[in-house]
């Protein structure tokens, strides 16, 4: 790692740094003052950072190898991303490594020959379009690519609440207008990654941010990325996007106007992404998975020349915190295979809610439950059992005493479940209305030391749920009937789902995966 390039492969010989002006350059060799790079893009986010850590990893223990990681590491621009302080460790996960990838709405150093060429439209300032954290176990055994909606309403340190694509812009503004323009997205990078911290639970140990003209030369690198699409889609009007319906590799401009998307109809004159943003996102995400089979190829795996092709795209259009040594990273992740790296949303209770103003935000899943989504990134998966558990014991129904008792608030239904348990061999003792009507779970109370006498009762009324009470008679097994039961000899009615129907379940992808999206 302390070898130098040697100069007749060092693609920077004859050329000054880039991002830096007179007298920025690094003394002694040291990673001098932090930059960051303006050219950013919606959708561009996580293609570049993954081929430079895919095209590392292919010989990474090789002298070829070494020579790529190298390469990215000493072309590529760095910038203080990481906060001293509002980004603590709170999962109980020190060696995982969790890395934010970003891209943002700015076009300044785009000419207009170019926006009109990418569809880019005109500059939009600093928001962030595209937030994904890339999550890598200890292990190194996977990675999970979890994308934020850009209108996710959070908490912003210091700033209340707003959309999640405002943070960057918010920590830019704290910085006085004179300072240079790297210091000034450094903290927009710092305060961005302090409120992803806060919204997931997870400490944020890298960041990485890429922009437009990079993602365009990637897939042209690549040449292509197959993608599969269930419908055709015209979207002249915003993103330019136009494609028809199945299979097409798409490049350059299209794979840009194809991850930008959030409007349209189908032939049929349906939206083309009824769900906006998080239909935008499984677009991301499908091309991202596409462009890690393309690199994991062996068009790329053989083909040295376009692994350095692939490595130069890469660290030309990427910044980077200090301290992340691509390298490294592909070295944890050497083994990982396309069916290994998961791509996921986001919990979301409401994705067309409304703030206070009237404007369109994505009303996410409660703090528990987003922290408890991100511990379960890392969470060790259950081993299996060695044997299935033994059935519970259960004797002959003429020895069970049964009180019969009706919870449901439904009038007879005590009398029909006694007959129904007598025909089946069981005696009841004595029946009755229970200590309420609104029993809403049919349970089976019994004396501790009975659960063979509840077991067997338990196989007359599937779904009852058996539990120890300290007032029951020893002998005797209460039947507490609540409004999902059905009858004996019948399961219980599952509760219904009070869930938001407008709030989807986001099914995980993984690289892997080529079937058709919208």
């Amino acid at each position: 790692p302390g070898r130098p390039i040697p100069a007749r492969l060092d693609p920077r010989a004859g050329r000054p740094p880039r991002g830096r002006g007179a007298g920025a350059g690094r003394a002694g060799g040291a990673r001098g003052t932090p930059t960051t790079r303006r050219r950013s893009s919606r959708g561009a986010v996580a293609a570049r950072v993954v081929a430079a850590v895919v095209s590392v990893v292919v010989l990474a223990g090789s002298g070829w190898g070494w020579y790529l990681g190298r390469l990215a590491d000493a072309t590529v621009s760095r910038t203080d991303a990481i906060p001293a302080d509002g980004n603590s460790e709170s999962g109980g996960m020190p060696e995982a490594m969790n890395l934010l990838l970003v891209g943002n709405d700015s076009r300044a150093d785009l000419t207009p020959e170019q926006l009109a060429e990418l569809d880019a439209g005109v500059d939009s300032g600093t928001n962030t379009d595209t937030m994904i954290l890339v999550h890598v176990p200890a292990d190194g055994s996977g990675a999970s690519f979890v994308s934020f909606p850009r209108d996710s309403w959070v908490e912003i340190p210091g700033h209340g609440t707003d959309k999640l694509n405002a943070a960057y812009a918010y920590g830019a503004a704290e910085v006085d207008d004179a300072a240079p323009e790297s210091e000034r997205q450094a903290a927009g990078a710092q305060l961005l990654i302090r409120t992803i911290n806060q919204l997931s639970g997870l400490r944020i140990d890298h960041y990485a941010e890429v922009d437009l003209l990079g993602f365009f030369e990637l897939t042209s690198v690549v040449g292509g990325v197959e993608v599969n699409l269930c419908h055709a889609v015209d979207d002249s009007q915003y993103s330019g996007a136009v494609f028809p319906a199945g299979k097409q590799t798409i490049s350059g401009a299209d794979a840009l106007r194809f991850v930008r998307q959030r409007h349209g109809v189908r032939p049929d004159g349906s939206l083309a992404l009824p769900r906006g943003d998080l239909d935008r996102i499984v677009r991301q995400q499908v091309f991202i998975g596409g462009v890690l089979r393309k690199i994991l190829s062996q068009d790329v795996l053989l083909d040295l020349g376009k692994q350095r092709e692939l490595i130069r795209a890469a660290s030309e259009s990427l910044t980077i915190d200090e301290d992340l040594d691509l390298l490294d990273l592909a070295q944890q992740m050497q083994s990982v295979t396309a069916g290994d790296i998961e791509f996921r949303t986001i919990p979301v209770a409401d994705p067309n809610a409304k703030n206070d103003e009237g404007s369109s935000i994505v009303e996410l899943a409660d703090e528990d439950t987003l922290h408890a989504f991100f511990a379960g990134l890392s969470a060790e998966p259950e081993a299996p059992a060695s044997e299935a558990p033994a059935p519970p014991a259960t004797v002959d129904p003429s020895e069970v005493s049964v009180a019969v008792y009706n919870g449901s608030g439904v009038s007879g239904i005590a009398a029909e479940a006694t007959a129904d348990l007598e025909a089946a061999g069981f005696p009841v003792v004595s029946t009755g209305n229970a200590d309420s009507s609104d029993h809403e779970q049919t349970t089976i109370r019994h004396a501790a030391g009975d659960e063979a006498l509840a077991a067997t009762l338990a196989a007359q009324v599937p779904g009852a749920v058996p539990e120890v009470a300290d007032d029951a008679t020893s002998g005797t097994v209460q039947l507490i009937l609540g409004s999902d039961f059905t009858g004996i000899g019948q399961a219980t009615t599952p509760p219904a789902d009070t869930g938001d129907p407008a709030a989807p379940t986001e099914e995980p992808r993984t690289a892997a995966d080529t079937g058709c999206i919208n």
